[in-house]
């Protein structure tokens, strides 16, 4: 599905046609929505637009089945016929689950939507980041939880066919929140890039993602608006990429460091690509990838390349460098932490990764992802 891209940065006059063509918006956002300018433009539409906002935030982060039935049962009873998403992964996953079960013929009661095939649906859909880094705006899937366990959502209607990049929605977003999304977005284009599902088009998305990063970074870092509107668009690229391939070994390695040690997200993905990437260019002899060992040591000498190496060592080198740069922390994991790691990934990622990964070498990636507590 192609997606309409708009540019703001703090203005918004590119909404009005998209605005005009709905009467009641579902607008899905979190509780610190008022801090954003274009909350403003959106309560304050001329008269005569007679546009009614209907707000919904009444879901937490790893939002629940639930608040996607509370939010569907409001959009029904409000007549709305758009949804605008403003914020992180969360309000833009409940969006799309919104949208999602809009116009099934059931009331979602005892998990119903998640067992009725989707019908699509044409509602307008507008999703706005206010992080530079899942590009959940840009790919098929979304995460919501049923009775406490994670339900993967994943249907190519759920995309919003229109995104609004605004720099000034990240003005407020804390430095180490900035760096950690960065490195999530970072992270997919790379692991798209050596995953077994790349195409021409992934790794086209996945090589413009990198240059953007690397040339935006530091004008991202120092909150400027041109930096935080290039970050935007790399983290949609490596989306689009993502929404491709799927992630890989160091999407599936990460979860459980950040519930061991609190890291965010990204921070995890960033320790585990960090190690991942040079671990792969010395074992291409476990190559899993059909396109064979040849291809991947391609591949990722073409990471390297992106990231101005000459080939893939040096390429791990300077992500290796780059990440240090970020003066993020290294957890330390017990002899206990590193038992529980090692068997903790699930193995329906790593059907993606393009080299075969035992317990034991998971066990020994960990421990170089990690400091060992010795105490």
């Amino acid at each position: 599905m192609k997606q309409t891209v708009i540019r703001a940065d703090g203005e918004y006059g590119k909404l009005d046609s998209w605005l005009a063509k709905a009467r009641s918006v579902m607008l899905v956002c979190g509780n610190s929505i008022e801090k954003q300018k274009i909350y403003d433009y959106l309560l304050n539409q001329p008269k005569g637009n007679d546009l009614k906002i209907i707000r919904f935030s009444d879901f937490t982060p790893n939002p629940d089945y639930e608040s996607v039935v509370r939010g569907v049962r409001i959009f029904r009873e409000q007549k709305c016929d758009a949804i605008v998403a403003i914020g992180g992964g969360s309000a833009i996953d409940v969006a799309k689950c919104i949208k999602l079960y809009a116009n099934m013929a059931n009331d979602g009661e005892e998990g119903l939507f998640l067992r009725t095939p989707v019908i699509p649906n044409d509602i307008p859909f507008l999703a706005v980041p206010t992080t530079a880094g899942t590009g959940s705006e840009a790919t098929r899937f979304a995460v919501i939880y049923y009775k406490g366990n994670k339900q993967s959502i994943a249907d190519d209607s759920c995309i919003p066919d229109c995104v609004l990049f605004d720099g000034s929605t990240l003005k407020t977003l804390p430095l180490y929140h900035k760096k950690a999304t960065m490195l999530d977005a970072f992270c997919h284009a790379i692991e798209s890039f050596w995953s077994v599902n790349s195409t021409d088009e992934s790794k086209s998305y996945s090589k413009s993602a990198i240059q953007v990063i690397l040339k935006a970074s530091e004008e991202y870092l120092n909150n400027t608006d041109e930096g935080n509107s290039k970050m935007l668009e790399a983290a949609n690229l490596a989306g689009r990429a993502i929404n491709i391939t799927q992630t890989t070994a160091g999407h599936a390695m990460c979860y459980k460091i950040t519930s061991l040690f609190g890291c965010a997200h990204g921070h995890a993905a960033g320790l585990c690509v960090r190690a991942l990437y040079k671990w792969m260019a010395d074992n291409l002899d476990k190559c899993t990838d059909k396109r064979g060992q040849d291809y991947l040591k391609h591949a990722l000498d073409e990471i390297g390349l992106a990231l101005g190496c000459p080939d893939a060592k040096s390429g791990a080198e300077f992500f290796s460098y780059f990440f240090d740069s970020l003066g993020l922390s290294v957890p330390c994991a017990t002899e206990l932490q590193f038992e529980e790691l090692k068997t903790s990934v699930n193995p329906v990622r790593l059907k993606n990764h393009p080299i075969a990964l035992s317990e034991n070498d998971i066990d020994t990636l960990y421990k170089r992802i990690l400091k060992e507590n010795k105490s």
